[in-house]
């Protein structure tokens, strides 16, 4: 998603998941596969503290997520967790969205 005043940070996105597209053809002989993880607003220690700074953020914030709340770290890592797993082993190139459907709707 492109957002105002952050072109540079957009830009990096899109060359990360241009990487896993071009290193899925160049890593498949050596049995590498490679996915993108884009996680959405995460209750992270700097997210913690950029919501005490910022009193009715976290309210704006929810509003622009279908399930309502910001993510668990535990939720990311459970994703990255299946990807790294053999339950994903015919999954390469992919850019998994763990945004609670924010990139979907």
């Amino acid at each position: 998603m492109g957002l105002g005043a952050l072109s540079v940070y957009s830009a990096s996105k899109a060359a990360i998941r241009s990487f896993a597209r071009t290193w899925t053809t160049d890593l498949k002989s050596r049995g590498i596969r490679v996915n993108v993880v884009s996680p959405g607003m995460v209750l992270t220690p700097a997210m913690h503290a950029y919501l005490a700074r910022h009193a009715g953020a976290e309210g704006a914030l929810t509003q622009m997520i279908p399930f309502g709340r910001l993510a668990e770290p535990a939720e990311i890592a459970s994703a990255v967790l299946f990807l790294a797993s053999d339950e994903a082993r015919f999954v390469a190139g992919h850019e998994l969205f763990v945004d609670g459907g924010v990139m979907a709707v």
